[in-house]
């Protein structure tokens, strides 16, 4: 374990239980979704379905029917 997890997890020790649990859910829940993007990532036919999303992206901004972010407006 690294010096930062164990320091992390030294801090979450001394929250109160309820406190403790919910960390851990939420720890939990991030560990499985990164399992699972690494998964849909690792197949081939994702790569596929990535370039396509690309190609259909930049077809759109080129074709003017994208407009910038406005951070402030979200």
């Amino acid at each position: 374990m690294t010096q930062l997890l164990q320091k992390a997890f030294e801090r979450a020790a001394k929250l109160p239980q309820e406190e403790q649990d919910k960390f851990a859910r939420f720890l939990l829940a991030e560990l499985e979704a990164e399992r699972q993007w690494a998964e849909l990532f690792s197949r081939s036919e994702s790569e596929d379905l990535l370039e396509r999303l690309a190609d259909e992206a930049l077809t759109a901004h080129r074709t003017g029917r994208t407009q910038p972010l406005d951070i402030e407006e979200l």
